[in-house]
């Protein structure tokens, strides 16, 4: 139990009637789900794209800058500013590297059990992880991301 937060993309891959087979994507699916997926029908593939578990300065952004304040374990698109943006604030808090810009910029968020509220070695390291995360992200314009957290 406790914080645990997705960013996902959402590739948008329909077949249609009118589409060139170049043009089409194209599934084989195997395994045990084999027979219960319907390879025509498929109109997304979702990727994560990242994972954190209880990061909650993340989460905080997320909230306020995306969400409008709504903390509601919903599913929100996030734009391509809104990523940069993020990737922007964790990179000036990992230059400065300093508490004080730390809580400025990505202050850690209180929740039922989000984690701990301490600018320590996780913190640090969920930001390095997270802009690697987006740099990857941000060079790839297919899809759609979104941010999704729950507790």
């Amino acid at each position: 139990m406790g914080l645990d937060q997705y960013l996902s993309k959402k590739i948008y891959v329909k077949n249609w009637e009118h589409m060139a087979d170049s043009e089409k994507t194209f599934f084989t699916v195997t395994g045990k789900l084999a027979k219960a997926i319907d390879v025509t029908k498929i109109k997304y593939i979702e990727e994560e794209v990242m994972y954190w578990r209880k990061a909650n300065q993340i989460h905080g952004w997320f909230v306020e800058n995306v969400q409008n304040g709504n903390d509601d374990c919903g599913e929100y698109y996030v734009d391509r500013e809104k990523l940069e943006e993020l990737k922007d604030a964790i990179d000036l808090v990992l230059t400065a590297k300093t508490k004080e810009v730390a809580c400025g910029v990505l202050p850690p968020t209180s929740g039922f059990f989000f984690g701990g509220y301490e600018v320590d070695e996780w913190y640090w390291k969920e930001l390095e992880t997270t802009s690697v995360a987006l740099a990857s992200a941000l060079k790839d314009d297919d899809g759609e991301y979104y941010y999704h957290a729950s507790w």
